[in-house]
């Protein structure tokens, strides 16, 4: 199966791939063989380092091949159609997750081959890092009836977590600068589990995790001066975590920047699980590889 979107994996499917990834976690032994020397292509025409060093070694950790290639040294849509791309593809490798600027890229690629496609992220949704989100949440206090208040850009994090949430019995709360809502389609999608807060403290108080993302994407870089003005208030400092639940945890997917969305006083706190967080992208990815490949169900 493909991991284009959040919504790809049912609720059922969500329990499953979380839980899985926690005992992968806990005993990485029992998973050693997993792959058993099948070839997974790793795709990137963005910069990463938590996304590609968490699926490099999880593809090594199960005794895969991990094959590495750029957007310039294959030209996806450029030098060649994602369409011919994937369906050559194919024919080598036993899935394929990419980490790309436009989400259409991903969906013609899963349109044109049945070979597993994995989102590692899109300008749409970041659905790796919301099970990773989920998996840490997990290990910090059972995940019905958590809330979870993200503040900040209502950008493809957000989308996912929304998604993730509504799948997971989770309630989220978004709080965003005017016009920088999450997209309507997945606020839509989200139904009950989650609500638009303005404000950023309101959105807090009495949360039992605190999110923030980067106020300027990659890709954004040019609109950075203008979104620091309007982000100003949606910064999550100690007095906003202050709000919160008192055994809150904080999130942030990294790479943070400290004059901005968060203070450095919050990432080196007692609540920051932000390095858990970043572990946990490993172990959300061996599990989700395997879902996708219908290894699901065994060890």
């Amino acid at each position: 199966m493909h991991f284009l979107s959040a919504a790809d994996f049912s609720s059922e499917i969500w329990e499953r791939v979380v839980h899985r990834a926690l005992d992968m976690k806990a005993h990485p032994d029992d998973y050693s063989t997993a792959l058993g020397g099948r070839s997974i292509g790793l795709f990137f025409a963005k910069p990463s380092l938590r996304t590609r060093l968490s699926s490099f070694v999880g593809v090594a950790e199960m005794a895969g091949h991990a094959l590495v290639v750029s957007q310039e040294q294959i030209g996806v849509g450029t030098r060649e159609a994602p369409g011919d791309v994937s369906r050559v593809m194919e024919r080598y490798l036993a899935a394929v997750a990419m980490r790309v600027f436009e989400h259409a890229t991903l969906t013609e690629f899963a349109e044109t081959t049945a070979m597993p496609v994995i989102n590692l992220l899109s300008d749409a949704e970041h659905p790796c890092q919301a099970v990773a989100d989920v998996v840490t949440i997990a290990e910090h206090r059972p995940l019905e009836g958590t809330v979870l208040a993200y503040v900040g850009d209502g950008n493809n994090v957000a989308h996912s977590l929304i998604l993730a949430a509504q799948r997971t019995g989770m309630n989220i709360r978004v709080s965003s600068p005017e016009g920088y809502e999450p997209a309507p389609e997945f606020v839509d999608a989200g139904g009950g589990a989650v609500e638009l807060v303005r404000d950023p403290a309101a959105a807090v108080a009495g949360a039992h995790v605190v999110y923030t993302d980067v106020w300027t994407s990659m890709g954004d870089e040019a609109h950075a001066g203008y979104r620091r003005s309007d982000f100003v208030d949606y910064r999550v400092t100690p007095e906003l975590m202050a709000r919160a639940d008192t055994q809150a945890i904080f999130l942030h997917c990294l790479p943070a920047h400290d004059d901005e969305e968060v203070a450095r006083d919050v990432i080196e706190s007692s609540a920051s699980r932000v390095f858990d967080q970043a572990e946990n992208r490993l172990h959300a990815f061996k599990s989700i590889l395997l879902e996708c490949l219908d290894d699901g169900g065994t060890r």
